[in-house]
């Protein structure tokens, strides 16, 4: 029997990462070279709710934070980020095939963290269209900008005391599982910020937990 040896990269909940059973696998691949760099799982509807119950008891206490404390964390992650934009540039390069702009990606998230660009607002579209008192955010990114295209998105949630769960596209979950790591370095509260990978299964689990899902 063969062994499959190509990583798979985990899932993101609760703070730490989550392994997870997965029917089906993405192949990751450089779109330059072809080659199967790593796969993502393409977990159930079920996980993806287990994340969302993980990031709505998370919510409240977030919530209940200072706006400046939470901002103070976001700016923590972004020196952080900054120093790791070797790394994070690779995985980027890596994923999308462009390396002049995984460079300047990790710039502009980097700045984003610090409060030094405009994040986009993030609208309710909740199945009621009430914001809840302990709210919860999903985005869903996208194969290009995979990590600012979602930051823009997550940074105003985040600062408005939403806990916020990121599914990153198959092609591209490296480098959102990366930060989702960092996170826990510098103190985020476990369940805040969780990454959930997979596919359309994944989506539809996220909008069964009635949160606010917003696509890159």
């Amino acid at each position: 029997m063969e062994v499959e040896t190509t990583p798979a990269i985990p899932l993101w909940i609760n703070g730490h990462a989550y392994l997870t059973v997965a029917a089906a696998f993405y192949e990751v691949r450089n779109p330059l070279t072809g080659e199967v760099l790593r796969r993502t799982p393409l977990c159930d509807a079920s996980v993806a709710q287990h994340a969302v119950a993980t990031a709505r008891a998370a919510a409240a206490a977030w919530a209940a934070q200072r706006p400046g404390a939470r901002a103070a964390l976001l700016g923590a992650l972004a020196d952080a980020l900054s120093g790791y934009a070797g790394h994070f540039t690779a995985l980027l390069a890596e994923e999308t095939g462009e390396p002049a702009a995984a460079v300047a990606e990790v710039a502009q998230t980097v700045a984003l963290l610090r409060g030094e660009l405009n994040p986009v607002s993030v609208e309710s579209t909740g199945r009621d269209g009430v914001q809840n008192t302990a709210p919860v955010a999903a985005i869903v990114g996208a194969a290009s900008a995979p990590l600012y295209g979602v930051l823009r998105l997550a940074v105003p949630a985040l600062l408005a005391g939403a806990a916020v769960i990121v599914k990153p596209n198959p092609a591209t979950p490296s480098a959102l599982y990366a930060l989702a790591e960092l996170t826990a370095r510098y103190r985020f509260p476990d369940g805040v910020f969780s990454v959930v990978q997979g596919g359309e299964a994944a989506v539809d689990g996220l909008r069964a937990g009635d949160v606010r899902m917003v696509f890159a």
